[in-house]
């Protein structure tokens, strides 16, 4: 595997019958039963569902955050259920980029200084470290704003923040949760332009759960989860 995008035909994931259990006995449930599925290089694929449909464990076990209690997760064609913890932290360090929705910025830290953290973890130099974060804010329109803490930037400008953080390593999935559930409307079309812009102008793979259609309808598919299986899997009406 290689972190740069691959190309668009290429299966980057794949779920075969993953199921997900919690608990053990009367106390069990099921959060997944069954799952197949499967997103190529280079889509923008948004998750919906109700709450207790799975898609937020779906999300878990994509960003190696969780582990199926039955079937197989392939990523890149590794399986990823034969890595240790070790092997699948350097998996998410390297290969995938999160925005939440409530940003998980550093208060007392500057937008430069959040942005930075991921490369921080790798080991990169200070002067090239802030080279790269410094541009990944720039490509979010931020560079002036390098400088302010948290506390001092609007809830779109936090989240661009974020973005900025999450692509700074040149992720080959961007993997967001909610990512405009805490933004009006105007803020959240603004955050959606830029993601749906970092997959159809850089090729990175999107992966977004959501409970909002207008902003699943940038996604170019749209899967439906309900009672921990897949209820449909179809291409989106798209945004203008």
């Amino acid at each position: 595997m290689t972190s740069s995008a691959a190309q668009p035909s290429a299966a980057l994931i794949e779920f075969h019958a993953v199921s997900k259990t919690y608990g053990s006995g009367q106390a069990a449930v099921q959060a997944l039963a069954g799952i197949d599925m499967r997103i190529d290089a280079g889509e923008f694929v948004a998750i919906m569902g109700p709450s207790g449909s799975g898609k937020s464990t779906a999300m878990n076990i994509l960003g190696c955050l969780d582990t199926p209690s039955q079937g197989q997760y392939l990523f890149g064609g590794v399986d990823v259920g034969r890595l240790d913890r070790d092997q699948r932290a350097l998996l998410r360090r390297n290969f995938l980029g999160f925005v939440f929705q409530g940003y998980n910025l550093l208060a007392r830290n500057t937008a430069v200084e959040n942005v930075e953290l991921p490369l921080v973890y790798r080991g990169v130099a200070p002067t090239p470290r802030r080279g790269q974060a410094l541009a990944a804010l720039n490509k979010v329109g931020l560079e002036n704003w390098a400088d302010h803490l948290p506390a001092e930037l609007s809830g779109g400008q936090q989240q661009r923040v974020a973005i900025a953080r999450a692509m700074v390593t040149g992720p080959a999935v961007l993997l967001a949760d909610e990512p405009t559930g805490n933004l009006d409307m105007a803020r959240s079309h603004e955050i959606m332009q830029l993601i749906s812009a970092l997959n159809s102008e850089q090729g990175i793979t999107v992966v977004m759960v959501t409970h909002e259609s207008d902003m699943a309808a940038y996604a170019r598919r749209i899967v439906h989860f309900l009672d921990g299986r897949i209820q449909s899997d179809g291409r989106a009406a798209q945004t203008g």
